[in-house]
């Protein structure tokens, strides 16, 4: 449990430095973590201080972390110069053209969902579509957290089903089975909560008042459209982002919008503007490392299978590992491979179907990495939208509602075998 309290120790700064702040939201989550990072190197026993330290910058070096921070740096410099040459106000006013103002909360959430399921990645999603939720909130002023929250529900939508994220690849793998087989049996599963969500969505939205758009740039739309195709189209998140971040050079260059030199002083400032997120998503690297090295991850992985009596039981050991090793990791495909072998022998030692627990595994996690304040895709949602991570968690509905649909099969249908 000393292990496992870093994590504890973040989100006890964070609230109460909040409070004493006298403003909930605004507290840095750098700051929490800082202290977080500070206390995990001081309670890792029987080492040297240096030893400590390098194992902690070892973890917030690994190549997922570092993976995460090229992603946090393109996507920064697209959100800025795209927005400097003007294609977030082009792209804002052919919204407004196209979808009345009442049902934007559920066009968004759909098209979140429809280019997270070809893209396969929840951060590339977010990263494409944010500054134009954020703009949208500004101009329609409907709430800019409830914005965000539909974009970033849509996003796991894709993250959760998509053949080619990663999620969906490592856990079919680590469980055994086919990914269309998974597919079909998630799609039925989360199906009824995408619905529901948008039905949710379309209520929260039909109050809005309609806003006139303006005129429709055509040319400064292109560095948008590129991205949003060539996303859909299945190409890797970091090509699409460094063709994004090329097109707007080259239309914002060409019609005037700005110079190279401006073009250039817009990229940097978009990177800069993403430092609190890479520091964050390296300290927690390193935080993981320090718990691992004590070997605390094993030890609760045993004590959890040790544990199962019943098919139910056991599925709800798979729900926790997964759980508990993403809250920690703040990563669910690395929370998926971690636990992937152990899960296995607990779907063959009573009898659940390897869809079953390989959908377990990528719900599961999609569920808690979609309301973790120190997730990358909150962290990157509320650096786009200037908003608090925490601001948004209220209006998260498809990320707790595919848990709670968890949760329900495993109380519900599943079975209590010995």
């Amino acid at each position: 449990m000393l292990a496992l309290s870093p994590f504890l120790i973040f989100m006890i700064v964070y609230l109460a430095g909040s409070l004493i702040a006298g403003d909930f939201y605004k507290l840095p989550l750098t700051v929490a973590f800082l202290i977080a990072s500070a206390y995990a190197i001081c309670i890792t026993p029987k080492l040297k201080l240096k030893e400590r330290i390098n194992i902690f910058s070892r973890g917030a070096g690994n190549e997922n972390i570092m993976l995460m921070v090229w992603i946090f740096v393109l996507a920064g410099a697209f959100a800025a110069s795209a927005k400097a040459m003007g294609a977030v106000d082009a792209t804002v006013n052919l919204t407004l053209q196209l979808l009345p103002t009442n049902f934007l909360l559920a066009g968004l959430f759909i098209s979140a969902c429809v280019v997270s399921l070809c893209m396969g990645t929840s951060v590339g999603t977010i990263v494409a579509f944010m500054p134009i939720a954020a703009s949208l909130a500004d101009k329609t002023e409907m709430s800019l957290p409830l914005m965000a929250a539909a974009i970033v529900g849509g996003a796991f939508f894709g993250d959760n089903l998509s053949f080619i994220s990663d999620t969906t690849i490592v856990a079919t793998q680590s469980q055994g089975c086919k990914q269309s087989d998974k597919f079909r049996y998630n799609f039925f599963l989360v199906l009824p909560v995408a619905i529901l969500v948008c039905i949710i969505y379309l209520l929260m939205g039909s109050g809005a008042d309609e806003v006139a758009a303006g005129n429709v740039m055509w040319w400064k739309i292109i560095p948008y459209a590129a991205v949003l195709v060539s996303a859909a189209m299945g190409m890797n998140v970091m090509l699409v982002l460094l063709m994004g971040n090329v097109l707007t050079g080259i239309v914002g260059i060409a019609d005037g919008s700005y110079t190279f030199m401006e073009w250039t002083a817009s990229l940097t400032a978009g990177i800069m503007g993403m430092s609190e997120l890479i520091l964050i998503s390296m300290m927690a690297g390193g935080i993981f490392a320090l718990i691992t090295k004590q070997g605390v991850m094993e030890r609760f992985m045993r004590l959890v299978s040790i544990k199962i009596h019943t098919q139910r039981g056991a599925e709800l050991s798979i729900c926790l590992l997964v759980g508990v090793v993403n809250a920690l990791t703040a990563n669910n495909t690395v929370a998926i491979l971690s636990v992937g072998d152990i899960t296995k022998q607990i779907a063959t030692r009573f009898g659940i179907d390897p869809r079953r627990s390989a959908s377990l595994l990528d719900t599961t996690s999609c569920t808690i990495q979609g309301l973790l304040p120190y997730g990358a895709q909150l962290l990157m949602a509320s650096s786009l939208a200037g908003i608090s991570a925490l601001s948004i968690i209220p209006y998260l509905y498809y990320p707790m509602l595919i848990g709670v649909i968890v949760l329900a099969t495993i109380f519900f249908t599943g079975k209590m075998k010995q």
